[in-house]
């Protein structure tokens, strides 16, 4: 059995999710770069990782379609013998009165955020229990903790995800294995693209630390509940929102 501990990080392709596979690497991770449909952005970042003496592979599944979820872990563990830490990162959004919302984005949203963790989690878990070992972290949002008007779907699914983290933490902690969230607040990513300059500066003023936060920042949340730093962190969910919930 290999001693690097390996990651794959589902979404991993952009964002905050690939922030989170820079900062693994750098502390001696190797990451699988999950993607859908952002094949050259991972392997770009898989090429980045590599030249700065890292080891990544790129690997591709749409998280909401659960056998591709289950070919994927399959694939990393064929490249690298184990599974030591599960991000699920992979995100959509969704911004638009409820009453607008068609059964169609319903399940888009539902399907991606939601669903595909808890398929992303379902696919490891049998690893991590053989091992007794293991840490997942799940990202969620602020607005899965309190809700956000116009985007009552996206809110339900980040709720989903808080909840679905602290139930299995329960379930697997006497295995061995730590499950936690990051629900970060508004980061200046290409998700929050369908804001316009002006919302985006609202909500940067409303924000007490008077800024957007980055996806450097979120990643730093990811890494300490998925390493040894938070060896004794499960079932909690961490916010780095700058102070807009609190």
């Amino acid at each position: 059995m290999r001693e690097q501990r390996c990651a794959l990080i589902t979404g991993g392709s952009r964002g905050i999710g690939a922030a989170a596979a820079r900062l693994l690497s750098a502390r001696g991770v190797a990451v699988a770069v999950n993607y859908c449909r952002s094949r050259a952005r991972a392997e770009k970042l898989v090429e980045e990782i590599t030249a700065a003496g890292g080891e990544a592979m790129a690997v591709e599944a749409d998280v909401s379609d659960p056998r591709a979820v289950e070919k994927m872990v399959d694939n990393v563990l064929d490249k690298f013998c184990q599974l030591d830490i599960l991000i699920c990162s992979a995100g959509v959004s969704s911004f638009q009165l409820l009453g607008d919302v068609s059964d169609s984005e319903w399940r888009r949203v539902m399907g991606v955020n939601l669903d595909g963790t808890f398929y992303a989690c379902r696919a490891v878990l049998p690893h991590m229990i053989h091992r007794k070992a293991g840490s997942i972290v799940t990202v969620s949002s602020m607005w899965g903790q309190v809700g956000a008007s116009c985007e009552a779907v996206y809110s339900a699914a980040k709720a989903g995800v808080i909840g679905l983290t602290r139930a299995l933490a329960k379930e697997v902690g006497p295995s061995g294995i730590r499950v936690n969230c990051v629900a970060p607040g508004v980061i200046d990513t290409e998700m929050n693209a369908c804001l316009t300059a002006e919302d985006l500066a609202v909500l940067a003023e409303e924000t007490p630390l008077g800024r957007l936060g980055t996806a450097e920042e979120a990643a730093e949340a990811i890494a300490f509940l998925a390493l040894e730093q938070g060896a004794f962190f499960t079932g909690q969910v961490l916010s780095p929102n700058g102070g807009l919930v609190i």
